[in-house]
């Protein structure tokens, strides 16, 4: 069994690449069968180590495609995607479930909490299947952290909106993942809560040390980012730095 805490990492090189994509395509059969349709081409990035990087475009553009495959939640047609030096799509699927478990945390618009279990017990929930056996210790810390502490047997349909998406931070920074993908964290509250996640979870990226790769189609949200990837039809148009640093 192991046991995990939530200690900040030292010595964090930007210029060493947690994340390398190369000549990544992704592209889907037409319902009619007539052809394939092309939904991500070509597309080729590193991202460093403490990075923070924000990933724009239309609505259809790819974006949230290309993170589903930054997580190895979907496969692609070609190319790689390197998670600490690991080739997602060489390894098997329990392999890659493992990986994910262990590097990656996601965040989603829908919050993603599984109703049947409290607060507590979906922040648990990573954490033992990892293995970790002081779970609820760890969990309860981070609920405390994100201000949650009077809230850990309150079940998803008790708490409103951003206190599900404070829940499914926690849930997302308790197994300590060197990489942290949220996608559109905001889309589904209001713009008061929004921007109270959106510090909460720059302030905890800043504390732990993680890369952060965020979907978003809020320009001021992107500029919080210290790199802008903009995707256009499916490619990566350009790579531009945001001129913002993290608060």
């Amino acid at each position: 069994m192991k046991t995990k805490g939530m200690m900040k990492r030292k010595g964090i090189e930007f210029s060493n690449p947690v994340i390398e994509v190369d000549d990544l395509c992704k592209q889907v059969t037409l319902a009619d069968g007539q052809g394939d349709l092309q939904i991500l081409q070509d597309i080729r990035f590193a991202v460093g180590a403490g990075e923070s990087v924000a990933i724009v475009g239309a609505s259809g553009s790819g974006k949230s495609t290309l993170l589903g495959l930054l997580a190895g939640l979907d496969v692609p047609a070609s190319g790689t995607v390197r998670v600490q030096g690991r080739d997602l799509f060489a390894l098997d699927e329990d392999a890659r479930a493992a990986l994910r478990g262990e590097s990656i945390g996601f965040v989603f618009q829908s919050f993603q909490l599984l109703p049947a279990l409290t607060a507590l017990e979906n922040v648990m929930l990573p954490l033992e299947l990892a293995g970790v056996d002081d779970a609820r210790v760890i969990a309860t810390q981070w609920l405390q952290r994100v201000g949650l502490g009077s809230r850990l047997t309150h079940y998803p349909k008790h708490l409103s909106g951003g206190e599900q998406q404070r829940v499914a931070l926690a849930r997302a920074f308790a197994p300590d993942p060197r990489v942290l993908l949220a996608d559109e964290p905001t889309g589904n509250l209001d713009a008061e809560t929004g921007r109270a996640i959106i510090e909460l979870m720059f302030a905890l990226n800043r504390e732990q040390g993680t890369t952060l790769i965020l979907v978003t189609h809020d320009e001021s949200l992107a500029r919080r980012c210290s790199r802008v990837l903009r995707m256009d039809a499916g490619r990566l148009r350009e790579a531009e730095s945001a001129g913002i640093a993290t608060p």
